[in-house]
C-alpha cells in the first residue's frame, strides 16, 4: 500500500482582511491536495496585532520557536503602521525574514481571461533578492542603514555581496529552466557601479552555468518601460530588492490588479506563502477581499514543495488551483476590486467547486 503524502502547513492569519482571505486559500488548499492523494495538516500560530496583548510581541518567541520546526507557512498581511509604537519596528515580515534567512522572493504576474489586463501578453516571473540591497533594513548586523548626521542630511546604505547575489541568480536561472528559458538581469551599473556592477557580473557568471538559458542585461529604468511596451519579450527578471519591489508592483497592475499578485519567501528548506498586497483595514470585516493573490501564493508553495520532494501529486494540485481561479475567472465572477460583485464567499466557494 502507497503511504499517503501528508504536507504540514503553518497558518498565521495576520491583519485586516487577513483571517477572511487566509481561512479560504487553506480550505482550497486542501480540497486541491486531497484530489490528489495528499493530506494537509494545519498548525494555527499566533501573529499580528491579535498577539501582542497575550503573548507581548506581533511575532511572538512561541511563534518562531514553533515556525522552525515548520518548513511550509501561510502568512496573513500585517498592519504594523497601525500596531502600538514600541511594536511597529521591526515589521512581522522582516522578523520572519531574518530569523530564517528567506533570501528569494518569487512574484509572478500572469494575465488571465474574464480580468481586463493593461498587458494582456504578460507572463512574466519576477525574482526578488531578498536579503540585502538598497533596503535599510537588510544591511546591518545592528539598527539600521540610515543615518541622519544631522537633522537636515540623510545616508543611506546599499549592500550587494557575492554570496546573496550568487545564490539568488541559481534561483532565477533554474526557475527559467522550468518555464520558458531566459533570464533577464536588471541593474544600474552605469550609476551604481560597484553594488549594482557586481549583482550584474556574479549573475552572469552564474549564468556560464546554464548553457541552456538565454540570459540579457537591462538598466532598471529601461526596464520599467519595456515592462509596458513589450512585456511578453521577458520571462524571468532577476534583480535587487529594491528594484524587484518596485518591477513586481508595476508588472502586476500590467497584468490587471494587485490583487492577483502572489508571491513566495524562501530559503533553502522553507517557504512561506504570502500575498502581495497588504491588510486592507478600510474593507477589514465586510466580506468583499479579493482571496485570488493569497490562494495564488499558496499554490506557488505547494509547487515549491512538489520540486524539493519531486512530487508530482503537489505539482498536480498547485497547477489545478490555478487552473480553478483561472476558470472561475474567465466565467465571469469576481470581487469588487475587479470589477465584480462576488463576495469573499461567493469567490472561493466556486472555485472549491470547480476544484
Amino acid at each position: 500500500m502507497t503511504e499517503t503524502q501528508t504536507v504540514r502547513l503553518a497558518v498565521l492569519e495576520g491583519d485586516g482582511i487577513g483571517p477572511e482571505v487566509v481561512p479560504v486559500a487553506v480550505d482550497v488548499a486542501r480540497r486541491a491536495l486531497e484530489a490528489h492523494g495528499v493530506e494537509l495538516a494545519t498548525v494555527e500560530l499566533p501573529f499580528g496585532a491579535a498577539a501582542i496583548e497575550p503573548h507581548g510581541a506581533p511575532v511572538p518567541e512561541s511563534t518562531l520557536d514553533a515556525l522552525s520546526g515548520i518548513e511550509l507557512w501561510l502568512v496573513g498581511p500585517h498592519d504594523s503602521a497601525a500596531y502600538p509604537p514600541a511594536f511597529r519596528h521591526p515589521a512581522p515580515g522582516a522578523v520572519m525574514r531574518k530569523q530564517f534567512d528567506l533570501f528569494a522572493n518569487l512574484r509572478p504576474a500572469r494575465a488571465v481571461a474574464g480580468v481586463p489586463a493593461t498587458a494582456p501578453d504578460i507572463d512574466v516571473l519576477i525574482v526578488r533578492e531578498n536579503s540585502e540591497g538598497l533596503y535599510a533594513d537588510r544591511n546591518m548586523a545592528v539598527g539600521s542603514g540610515e543615518f541622519m548626521p544631522t537633522p537636515d542630511v540623510a545616508l543611506s546604505v546599499g549592500l550587494i555581496t557575492r554570496a546573496a547575489t550568487e545564490r539568488i541568480a541559481v534561483e532565477a536561472f533554474e526557475a527559467a529552466r522550468r518555464r520558458r528559458g531566459h533570464v533577464t538581469v536588471v541593474h544600474k551599473a552605469n550609476v551604481l557601479r560597484l553594488t549594482t556592477g557586481l549583482f550584474r557580473d556574479v549573475c552572469l557568471q552564474v549564468s556560464e552555468r546554464y548553457p541552456d538559458v538565454t540570459v540579457d542585461t537591462e538598466h532598471v529604468d529601461a526596464m520599467a518601460a519595456l515592462l509596458v511596451r513589450r512585456p511578453a519579450d521577458f520571462d524571468v527578471v532577476v534583480t535587487e530588492n529594491l528594484f524587484g519591489d518596485i518591477l513586481s508592483d508595476l508588472a502586476a497592475e500590467l497584468s490587471g490588479s494587485l490583487g492577483l499578485a502572489a508571491s513566495l519567501n524562501s530559503s533553502t528548506d522553507r517557504a512561506m506563502a504570502q500575498a502581495v498586497h497588504g491588510a486592507a483595514p478600510d474593507i477589514a470585516g465586510q466580506g468583499i477581499a479579493n482571496p485570488i493573490a493569497t490562494i495564488l501564493s499558496v499554490a506557488m508553495l505547494l509547487r515549491w514543495e512538489g520540486e524539493r520532494r519531486d512530487s508530482d501529486a503537489l505539482r498536480a494540485a498547485a497547477d489545478s488551483i490555478d487552473g480553478a481561479v483561472a476558470h472561475v475567472l474567465a466565467d465571469g465572477l469576481a470581487t469588487a476590486d475587479l470589477g465584480g460583485t462576488a463576495s469573499t464567499g461567493e469567490f472561493s466557494s466556486a472555485v472549491l467547486a470547480v476544484l
